[in-house]
């Protein structure tokens, strides 16, 4: 995968993973145990999310598995 973009809903997280061109290769929803096992198994680029506080936290414990995380503000 590319490159994983990541949204917090109310008690979930919905993850959108793109290939090379773009195409959509995967889209799931986790909790978030479930999300950082999944992160810890898969090989990405780039991960982005809206800078959201919870999501904060989790940004560095993806970093710390080596994955490149990146805040992106709202539009």
């Amino acid at each position: 995968m590319h490159a994983i973009g990541i949204d917090l809903g109310k008690t979930v997280f919905h993850l959108v993973g793109l290939g090379q061109t773009g195409a959509v290769l995967v889209r799931k929803r986790f909790s978030r145990t479930q999300l950082l096992r999944f992160t810890s198994n898969v090989c990405v680029d780039l991960m982005g999310w809206k800078p959201v506080r919870v999501l904060i936290s989790r940004g560095r414990a993806l970093r710390r598995e080596g994955h490149e995380v990146r805040l992106m503000p709202a539009q």
